[in-house]
């Protein structure tokens, strides 16, 4: 008698790390439910043959929808979610508005809160399940111009490893997925909320803006990140998550995060900070 089918939660699938781990999740067998956050992704995706419906980080309704969704197609169950939406915004902390802030907070960490409260009781009530948050290498140890991000991923981490303690005796694993430099279009998103938030002609740092941060921004889409890796890589990562017998609290992808990680631990700040300036 073969194994049920496990089913899959993915947030972000619309292009990049969300939507290689839906494909390459279904790939390995899993049952996946790819979720988006425009309605016109979801189509998009259903046309490939991949289960999708709207899950918007910053609408609870549509969180809460969601899960609805899933666990009415599988009976009620739901054996893993990956939290991987996520937005960044290139700006110095001196020009960082409330609302820019806000914005990232909203989707990078109070949606995923939302996602996870929405899954602990199916998980609960089956008796195990795995919760896994998609971090990054600025989760770990940060970089001139990525506060809010940064910010959002650093209170992840520690968000993350709060529900590894609490849920651990119920069979719940809470895992962090943190890659580096990854192949999507997440500079194309973050170009939008540069221009959306930024006013950098009237910033003090409006030279320094210009000579590092709006190249970057304006860059080929093809332009790679030294070790910058696919996508799939990521998916490589969470697929050892979501099957090992005890898996790691951290999975880390790319060797920046990987130098990150030790940089911080083994260096002395003063050295790291020296370091990171440089980056």
């Amino acid at each position: 008698m073969s194994k049920p089918q496990k089913s899959l939660l993915i947030t972000g699938c619309s292009t990049g790390i969300g939507y290689d781990a839906a494909r390459g999740m279904a790939a390995r067998g899993w049952r996946v439910f790819a979720t988006c956050r425009n309605e016109g992704d979801c189509a998009r995706l259903r046309l490939e043959g991949i289960e999708s419906f709207r899950l918007d980080h910053t609408d609870p309704e549509s969180i809460a929808e969601a899960i609805r969704e899933a666990t009415s197609r599988t009976g009620g169950t739901l054996d893993a979610v990956f939290v991987n939406a996520g937005v960044g915004i290139p700006v110095a902390a001196e020009d960082l508005s409330l609302g820019a802030l806000r914005e990232v907070f909203e989707v990078n960490l109070f949606g995923t809160h939302e996602v996870v409260r929405n899954v602990i009781p199916v998980m609960r009530a089956q008796g195990h399940g795995r919760i896994v948050n998609c971090s990054s290498t600025l989760g770990l140890s940060t970089i001139r111009w990525r506060a809010a991000y940064a910010a959002s991923k650093f209170a992840l981490e520690g968000y993350t490893d709060t529900l590894r303690l609490e849920l651990g005796p119920a069979g719940i694993h809470a895992i962090l997925v943190e890659p580096g430099p990854i192949t999507s279009h997440f500079r194309l998103n973050s170009k939008k909320m540069f221009d959306k938030w930024v006013d950098w002609q009237s910033s003090a740092l409006r030279d320094q803006y210009e000579a590092q941060v709006l190249p970057r921004l304006n860059r080929d889409i093809d332009a790679k990140d030294p070790f910058e890796l696919p996508a799939s890589a990521v998916t490589k990562a969470l697929a050892r998550a979501l099957t090992a017998r005890r898996p790691r609290p951290r999975y880390m992808v790319t060797l920046p995060t990987r130098v990150a990680y030790w940089g911080r631990r083994l260096l002395p700040t003063r050295l790291a900070d020296w370091l990171l300036a440089k980056a």
